[in-house]
């Protein structure tokens, strides 16, 4: 007798530095995950830009659709939905004819930041105070308004008739249909997270058009279906629909937080690490503003009240100067040779802006720890451990910042993403934040995608706590109580408390 399939569904989920395409089979009491491709996410400069290759990222998504659409069976297995998500701010341009114009540029170009005057001129339109009473926005160099400024004047910018955020474009590709979803138009800063909807206000300040956005589109509601073309490139043969979800994969991240309490505080880990809150309201105070903390709309009529810390970036950048100058090349040993080191020697500010850049990543680290009067590492070991503390204070830091600007507490922080598979880090975490820490899972974000789908799909039903309770109950977490010395994180905190909040 043949199996009997579950629902299944397929999260496009593109990350900074891979795509991968999950498929969830989703039931009552069943929620498993398993990947079906992996492809690489590899910038390309021309001159003097950074872009991101978004024809590669499309067929790797194709290529990964291809894969989903079979189980190991001898017999294609069909999908009940597709979902997309990826990282904020950036946007691909297309023309009246629905072409696209360029590559979209990366936000770690310097283009915002090459000359003063971008971020003058916004000013100067919209002081800092009245840009975040308006929008609530973390101040981010390279936030979609300040890119959109930097692009004024420039052929593709004059020529567009659409704009089109990451997984939008995707989207817009496999159905032929437009729309803007709303968890990553939040990034964009043209969002109002008290109406949810655009800010008029910011728009025309800003002389940005928003007429070049389709319409906001919520998670859960219909994006299309697949084309012909697609179902031919892909091998599926029904009409498969496409459902916007979180977009922002922090927002289906924070989807996939296994909590089982309303009282806890989540970091999503990846190559940035968000730390913070769910509330149910913005923070637009002026003393949110001053502790850099942004309003990120998510699913289900929540907001991501959250701040930006650089991540696992610095460790990433770390190992590929390492590799280029036949240093270690493996996480595995250098995190064991890092949790013997003494611990918290040198810490730095892991959201200083100055980490931004790829390039030359120990050597900075190194220069922050001179400037401000430690112990320079020694080595790859002390530069590791360097780093992962530095990630543990920075994220004990934001999470107390949210607390005290939202007046709510908490009794647990989730690790989720990347990060949870670094036991050293959680290990940290939780005794830099004197509470205990769940890991896992690291696929957050596909399966927030997947859960939204779902739901949508009426394979599963409740709100987002009933989602939660089916995470918690079928993925696999690992918790760490806090151990040690507290005083000591207070000691490495007093080293960095005149540094200001990235």
């Amino acid at each position: 007798m043949p199996r009997t399939h579950h629902p299944r569904f397929a999260a496009v989920d593109l990350g900074a530095s891979s795509g991968r395409v999950m498929v969830g089979e989703v039931a009552a009491d069943r929620l498993t995950l398993h990947e079906a491709h992996r492809f690489p996410n590899t910038p390309v400069r021309v001159h003097h830009t950074l872009h991101w290759d978004i024809l590669a990222l499309h067929q790797g998504v194709l290529d990964g659709l291809k894969a989903a659409a079979h189980t190991g069976d001898t017999t294609p297995a069909p999908l009940t939905g597709i979902g997309i998500d990826s990282w904020a701010v950036d946007y691909g341009l297309l023309d009246a004819t629905g072409s696209l114009l360029a590559n979209p540029v990366h936000y770690r170009d310097a283009r915002t930041t090459r000359t003063p005057d971008i971020a003058d001129t916004v000013a100067a339109a919209l002081p800092p105070p009245a840009l975040y009473a308006a929008t609530g926005l973390q101040h981010l160099p390279f936030n979609t308004i300040y890119q959109l400024v930097a692009a004024r004047g420039t052929p593709a910018l004059a020529a567009a008739h659409r704009l089109l955020l990451i997984p939008d474009l995707i989207s817009y590709w496999l159905t032929g249909e437009a729309g803007t979803e709303l968890t990553n138009a939040s990034t964009t800063q043209l969002i109002d997270p008290r109406t949810r909807d655009w800010s008029a206000e910011v728009a025309d300040a800003l002389s940005i058009d928003l007429a070049l956005f389709p319409p906001l589109r919520h998670p859960g509601s219909a994006a299309g279906t697949l084309r012909p073309e697609v179902l031919t490139a892909t091998g599926l043969s029904a009409a498969t629909p496409v459902t916007a979800v979180g977009s922002h994969d922090t927002a289906s991240a924070v989807v996939g937080v296994p909590a089982t309490t309303p009282r806890f505080a989540y970091i999503a880990t990846g190559t940035w690490s968000l730390a913070g809150l769910e509330l149910d309201a913005p923070v637009l105070t002026e003393g949110s503003r001053l502790a850099n903390f942004t309003n990120e709309l998510g699913v289900d009529g929540t907001v991501r009240y959250l701040r930006n810390i650089m991540g696992l970036w610095l460790l990433q950048e770390c190992l590929r100067a390492w590799r280029t100058s036949a240093g270690p090349s493996a996480l595995a040993p250098l995190l064991r040779a890092a949790a013997e080191t003494t611990p918290l020697r040198s810490v730095v500010d892991a959201g200083d802006p100055a980490f931004l850049a790829p390039g030359g990543m120990p050597d900075r680290i190194a220069g922050a720890c001179r400037r401000t009067g430690q112990p320079v590492p020694r080595g790859p070991a002390e530069t590791t451990r360097c780093v992962l503390d530095s990630l543990a204070l920075a994220y004990r830091r934001a999470i107390d910042d949210a607390c005290r600007l939202s007046g709510r507490t908490v009794d647990t922080v989730h690790i989720v993403g990347g990060g949870a598979h670094n036991e050293l880090l959680c290990r940290l975490t939780a005794d830099a934040c004197g509470l205990p820490v769940v890991a896992g899972p690291a696929e957050a974000a596909a399966l927030g995608n997947v859960l939204v789908q779902a739901r949508s799909a009426g394979a599963v039903s409740g709100g987002l706590s009933e989602l939660r309770e089916l995470l918690h109950s079928t993925q696999q977490l690992r918790q760490y109580e806090p151990t040690g010395d507290h005083s000591a994180w207070d000691r490495a905190a007093a080293r960095l408390e005149e540094e200001p909040c990235a």
